[in-house]
């Protein structure tokens, strides 16, 4: 939602919210203000009313709301991270191949490990394609890759 679109802020309880999604600080990346901060922005409040909500500027506030998105874009990273050290299967792509021979490349690193993808080739290049972004233009991997599956089949891709 954009800034300048004014949401029924009044009917959003920050707490409410933490609550029922089962928030812990103590287990988070993120602080609580900053857990509060997207609580309240993901249910569309603008940054100047959960300022005045919080008691704080809006400059805070897009402070605040910036490094708990960095915080989880950081967590994200880690989890795929941690998910990539216990796949079974780990190839990487290198920067300059055809996107056409990833399949056959993770195919036959599961075929060594035993694991079956449930993947054709043309939607594992679109899996491979789509969560690299910017690192795939065309038919070009222009960024180094890491692609991973696990016992059961789900295939993650990384970029370094």
């Amino acid at each position: 939602m954009a800034d300048d679109e004014p949401a029924d802020d009044d009917a959003v309880d920050a707490d409410d919210l933490l609550d029922r999604t089962g928030f812990d600080a103590d287990a988070s990346v993120l602080t609580r203000r900053q857990a509060e901060v997207l609580a309240l922005r993901e249910r569309g409040l603008r940054q100047i009313d959960v300022a005045d909500r919080l008691g704080t500027s809006r400059a805070n506030v897009s402070s605040v709301e910036a490094s708990a998105r960095e915080n989880v874009e950081k967590a994200r990273e880690t989890v795929a991270f941690a998910e990539a050290l216990a796949a079974p299967v780990r190839v990487e792509i290198p920067a300059g191949t055809d996107l056409y021979d990833v399949p056959s490349r993770v195919y036959d690193a599961c075929d060594e490990a035993g694991v079956k993808v449930g993947h054709t080739a043309p939607d594992l290049m679109k899996v491979v394609g789509d969560a690299a972004g910017d690192a795939v233009q065309g038919r070009e991997v222009r960024q180094r890759l890491f692609v991973t599956v696990a016992s059961d089949g789900t295939v993650r891709v990384r970029r370094p």
